[in-house]
């Protein structure tokens, strides 16, 4: 087992190349290929996930292995649904292990030949591509928000489009707006009909230069660690970030100026990839009450945050943590123990902290469940403690492959045992 020993600096100043967006690098290669595209999308995320998606589209081997990748297993099951030929569709022991019920299903009512090749419910997936009618189409709105989004990529390329209808309470919405404002950008006409029901019509995307902003999701680990940092002239700059984008974990920002940090853009203008400069502002609430309905990845930094700033808190809207890359729910209640903390979880969906510590065990190291967030949101808990050891520390390659190299850039060092 690889294992990093890591040691903090004293004050965090730096300049930080944020890995481009995952999410948007991987709607825009999808809504790329289905354009017919020539040039690809610019400024591409480095990460696993992207990369499996670039290997698909430019090689379509006969069986397509995503690893890990549950965004590509959604996304690539849905377009390869719409793609002449036949391709298995597969992935690691974990992802065979995610369920895929929900999207297969919408699809086969859509007329899509996807068989189970294995068990049923779940990947790999042989998949024969073939025109679609499209048409009105019902599924629950509290699923990930990934099948949702799988399912409109495509809807523009079937020949009546498609009428989405969701049921019940709409989950993640923000990545299902970030989906229609990408397709949108690419020339397909998708929009909210009503509340629950969205309506795309039948117009063809059109083949366009593209590039990718940095990702929020990655900037919320420099926040953590300005958060953390008890040196308070510390300053980091993060770059390629946009104000007003439209990636749901852009919700950082805000929640984040409720634990002491401030962020400053270099200019007002949004729309516009820039600098963000992070400072603290030494105000921080007593409790934090949040909902992360429409942000779960951003559930494992604001836990490991808000425990070692010693700041109470309720989470909820934390379903869809329990069929992530591991059970996330029970993985920050088992390291959150080693570092002292005793998380309470409540239906599933709900992870409570008031305030109960227990003796720590850090000599265990931080386990990281072959889960990238649990290795990037532990990470800065070093700031606290000296010589805190992460635990298969290469996890953090499927969304910040770079993210090791960034800390030593910015004074950490970095051991391995």
């Amino acid at each position: 087992m690889k294992q990093y020993r890591l040691t903090a600096p004293c004050r965090l100043e730096a300049t930080i190349s944020l890995p481009a967006s995952k999410s948007i690098s991987n709607r825009a290669l999808i809504i790329y290929a289905l354009s017919g595209g020539k040039n690809m999308p610019s400024n591409l995320s480095d990460c696993d996930d992207t990369e499996v998606i670039i290997n698909a589209l430019r090689n379509m081997p006969e069986e397509i292995g995503i690893k890990a990748a549950g965004t590509a297993m959604r996304f690539m099951t849905a377009y390869l649904s719409v793609m002449e030929g036949t391709h298995i569709l597969t992935g690691t022991e974990r992802m065979k292990h995610r369920p895929i019920s929900i999207l297969v299903d919408a699809l086969r009512k859509l007329g899509a030949n996807i068989e189970y090749v294995g068990t049923e419910g779940y990947p790999p997936l042989r998949i024969t591509g073939q025109s679609l009618n499209g048409g009105l189409l019902e599924i629950p709105g509290n699923v990930s928000s990934q099948y949702i989004s799988a399912l409109l990529m495509i809807a523009p390329m079937l020949k009546e489009g498609m009428t989405l209808h969701l049921l019940g309470d709409i989950i993640s919405r923000p990545y299902i707006d970030l989906t229609l404002w990408m397709m949108g950008e690419f020339g397909a006409d998708a929009e909210w009909f009503s509340n629950d029901t969205i309506v795309v019509k039948p117009q063809p995307y059109k083949s366009r230069d593209y590039f990718i902003e940095s990702d929020w999701s990655g900037a919320s680990y420099w926040y953590e660690m300005m958060a953390l940092c008890a040196d308070k002239r510390s300053e980091v700059k993060l770059t390629g970030l946009m104000d007003g984008s439209k990636q749901g974990d852009s919700t950082t920002r805000y929640i984040f100026s409720l634990l002491g940090v401030k962020t400053q853009f270099e200019s007002k203008q949004a729309g516009i990839a820039q600098t963000v400069t992070l400072k603290q502002n030494g105000r921080c609430v007593p409790k934090l009450e949040y909902d992360f309905i429409n942000s779960p990845d951003l559930a494992q930094t604001f836990v490991v945050t808000c425990a070692a700033k010693g700041i109470p808190f309720h989470f909820k809207g934390l379903s869809t943590l329990k069929i992530k890359e591991t059970d996330r729910i029970e993985a920050l209640k088992t390291e959150m123990r080693k570092l002292g903390y005793v998380l309470q979880d409540h239906n599933n969906s709900e992870l409570i902290w008031d305030g109960e510590r227990c003796d720590p065990s850090f000599e265990q190291g931080i386990d990281t469940y072959e889960d990238h967030r649990m290795a990037l949101a532990f990470a800065p808990y070093a700031l606290l403690h000296d010589k805190l050891i992460i635990n298969n520390p290469q996890v953090v390659t499927k969304s910040y492959p770079h993210y090791w190299e960034d800390l030593r850039l910015a004074g950490f060092t970095i051991e391995e045992l």
